[in-house]
């Protein structure tokens, strides 16, 4: 397969990071290193990569730990649950911590973070300590992705290599999650539960030689102050409404603590939007809040993710305990729609320039939603040959679309923000995952039969699938926006 000709060209426009070359001053001028138009990409996808499979890795490696390590039920849920908690609820700091100290400083300083958990998670003596390193990995990855975006937005201006920049980032997303329990059923039962953790090590490292050489600086903003407040009460609340929604798929919607979390996190989103209001300095500025592009690509994100994990969560049920997969089976299963993201991202990144993000993001939301339907419309206890189709248009739809909406947000926000923005997209996307999980293992649990609240659980995905194509067609500028100065 090819990968010069035009891409490579896109990427060169941008591939020194926005540093001119120029001669040292000192005698003979330095030669100038060849560019690395892809070295940028490399290493910030590696770095989201790491931090998406560690949130479905450890799914399959949760039962060999739990007996290994002789850990309670509450122990193994923290496990779990603990990293998402502290990864969604930092979120938005990361973003402010990346415009005020410098985007590159902050994703190195959580990719060496994440590292350091990880391997701390390999060498865990037992269930207390292996959670309290889950956490700090958590607090990682909130530290790496913010930027990512960020550093991508920095290093690719010019708006085609920018697209498909952000189209392969977005991928990563559906690939890691995808093949985390593969990869996960693979480790385990081969080397151990403790490679799960280990694989992250020389990843980590690479990500961070890679970031290092071929990112350049991003402009620190020391003047702004960081808002304490608004700030604890931002994790709060991304933290609580996560909680709430874990807890949701186990316990049902109507439980006291599900609806005492539900609460809390709205008293706290309730001080965080006051505090915003007085802060000289807020996270994340309320009239960025008020532009339709920021707040309908963030609302896209949820729906979408919504969608895509609602139905990885309940086909992964569905293949395993209905049809009797093993955990490397059900990757395998799942690769139809894991497949299709690559290809989607690199597509859709080249179209964007002819056609504009609008038609790109609306198509997309709608083949989703045409996919899951398929599979709503399949009967009961279908043939795997029948899900293939549906598998491979939600997995495509969804990432065609990711490049358009992420784009958008990004372009809604002024350098300054870039961080913040990129942070308000991602929180959300948890949001939307973490919803459509919790509502697909109630659907399954409250249903008369397993295969009703499956086509259920379908339905409502291509509804919010149709839904995001709506906000698409009122949000979605026609073309690409440079980010405002």
């Amino acid at each position: 397969m090819r990968t010069g000709g035009v891409g490579a060209v896109a990427f060169a426009e941008s591939a020194d990071g926005g540093q001119s070359k120029q001669p040292s001053g000192k005698g003979t001028p330095r030669p100038e290193r060849r560019p690395r138009p892809w070295a940028p990409l490399l290493a910030v996808c590696a770095g989201y990569f790491m931090v998406i499979l560690d949130v479905t890795v450890l799914n399959v490696a949760v039962p060999v730990i739990g007996r290994e390590l002789s850990a309670s039920l509450t122990g193994i849920q923290w496990i779990t649950d603990g990293y998402t908690l502290v990864f969604a609820g930092f979120l938005l700091t990361g973003g402010a911590l990346g415009d005020r100290l410098g985007n590159r400083r902050i994703f190195c300083s959580g990719v060496a973070v994440f590292t350091v958990a990880s391997a701390a998670c390999a060498l865990a003596p037992g269930t207390l300590f292996l959670v309290a390193a889950r956490l700090v990995e958590g607090l990682g990855a909130a530290l790496i992705v913010p930027g990512s975006l960020a550093l991508l937005q920095q290093a690719y201006p010019e708006p085609e290599a920018r697209s498909r920049a952000f189209g392969l980032w977005g991928s990563m997303a559906g690939i890691a999650a995808s093949a985390g329990p593969l990869l996960g059923g693979l480790l385990v039962s081969t080397v151990g539960w403790r490679w799960v953790f280990l694989i992250n090590l020389p990843v980590g490292v690479a990500c961070t030689l890679l970031t290092l050489r071929y990112v350049a600086r991003s402009p620190r903003r020391t003047g702004r102050a960081l808002d304490w407040p608004a700030q604890c009460a931002v994790v709060a609340t991304v933290a609580l409404l996560t909680a709430a929604l874990n807890e949701a798929g186990r316990r049902g919607w109507s439980d006291p603590t599900v609806l005492a979390g539900l609460g809390l996190a709205a008293l706290a989103a309730t001080a965080f939007v006051a505090r915003e209001r007085l802060a000289r300095s807020p996270v994340l500025p309320l009239n960025l809040l008020r532009s339709r592009e920021m707040s309908g690509g963030a609302a896209i994100g949820l729906l979408f993710n919504f969608g895509f994990y609602g139905m990885v969560f309940t086909a992964s049920l569905q293949f395993q305990h209905q049809r009797g997969y093993s955990a490397l089976g059900t990757g395998l299963a799942l690769f139809p729609a894991v497949a299709m993201t690559m290809f989607a991202s690199v597509l859709s990144g080249r179209l964007t320039r002819r056609t504009g993000d609008r038609p790109l993001v609306i198509s997309g939301m709608l083949l989703a939603a045409l996919g899951l339907t398929g599979w709503a419309a399949a009967g009961a206890d279908p043939a795997y040959a029948l899900l293939v189709a549906p598998m491979m248009a939600a997995g495509f739809g969804t990432s065609f679309a990711l490049t358009g909406s992420t784009a958008t947000v990004m372009g809604a926000a002024p350098p300054a923000y870039s961080g913040a923005a990129s942070a308000l997209f991602n929180t959300t996307r948890q949001i939307g995952s973490a919803t459509g999980v919790a509502l697909g293992g109630t659907l399954l649990a409250t249903a008369t039969d397993y295969d009703a609240g499956l086509r259920v659980s379908m339905t409502v995905g291509a509804v919010a699938y149709l839904v995001a194509a709506g906000l698409a067609w009122l949000c979605v500028p026609a073309r690409t926006k440079m980010a405002r100065p």
